[in-house]
């Protein structure tokens, strides 16, 4: 049994000591990256950062650095994919909402979106500010504070304790309704994001998915938009302002 048991723990050491080989030399990677974004070699810098997202899991700092190395390439499509990729991953990040903005007044597209109701504007700015993970870790905490201080009410008779009881029932009730409403939102947007880029310089959107349709109307690069039914070769868009229209898959890049 003893040899059985260091062999497991040799295992374990070994699989850690792996573990912690292949971070530092993600590390190593990363760092390599940037110095030759600082040097100005920015073709190599992509390739770099590129190479790292294919070995490891993504990060927001990976794809921030990434979009800001093909912003200097001035390749506007994959800058603005890999900064919507990195306000994915830290959306309350201001640093990623800024350089995301100054990257979308280089697209040839406006687009006025369509107006929505206020209540899911006032949602939409909140969770934009927290992500899926912090806002359900919130709504955990608030819900066990909730009920555990009314269960103060059944086993405790100390005035005291009951006022604060009573104002931790109170303040964590009135939370939990946004943070649910908030949390369940992010949830089902997490859930069903269709969002892409469009890639290709100039897109000719198709009434149906044919060569032989009617073009519908034209986007470029840069432009973000809704992903929908595909069909072979094409998938449908929705653009911001209602509009439909189908591309062929290879101009548009999920995020």
């Amino acid at each position: 049994m003893n040899g059985f048991v260091q062999r497991v723990l040799g295992f374990l050491v070994l699989g850690l000591l792996v573990q912690c080989s292949a971070a530092q030399t993600l590390t190593l990677q990363f760092e390599r990256a940037n110095e030759l974004y600082r040097g100005g070699a920015f073709v190599q810098a992509v390739e770099a950062y590129e190479a790292i997202l294919r070995e490891s899991v993504a990060s927001p700092e990976l794809y921030f650095n990434l979009g800001n190395t093909y912003y200097r390439l001035g390749r506007i499509a994959p800058t603005i994919l890999a900064y919507e990729r990195a306000r994915r991953l830290a959306p309350g990040d201001p640093e990623i909402r800024h350089n995301l903005d100054l990257a979308n007044l280089k697209t040839l597209d406006r687009i006025e979106a369509l107006p929505e109701l206020f209540f899911l504007q006032w949602l939409r700015s909140l969770s934009s500010f927290l992500p899926l993970q912090t806002m359900i870790y919130i709504f955990v905490v608030c819900w066990v504070l909730f009920f555990g201080s009314l269960a103060l009410f059944y086993f405790l008779s100390n005035d005291t304790v009951l006022r604060f009881a009573r104002l931790v029932t109170l303040s964590t009730g009135l939370l939990l309704l946004p943070l649910g409403a908030l949390a369940t939102m992010q949830y089902f947007e997490f859930q069903s994001r269709d969002d892409a880029i469009i890639i290709s310089p100039i897109a000719t959107v198709k009434t149906s998915p044919d060569t032989q349709s009617v073009d519908a109307f034209v986007v470029h690069e840069g432009l973000k938009v809704t992903m929908g039914d595909a069909l072979g070769e094409w998938v449908k868009i929705t653009l911001a302002d209602g509009k439909v229209g189908w591309v062929r898959s290879q101009e548009c890049e999920k995020i």
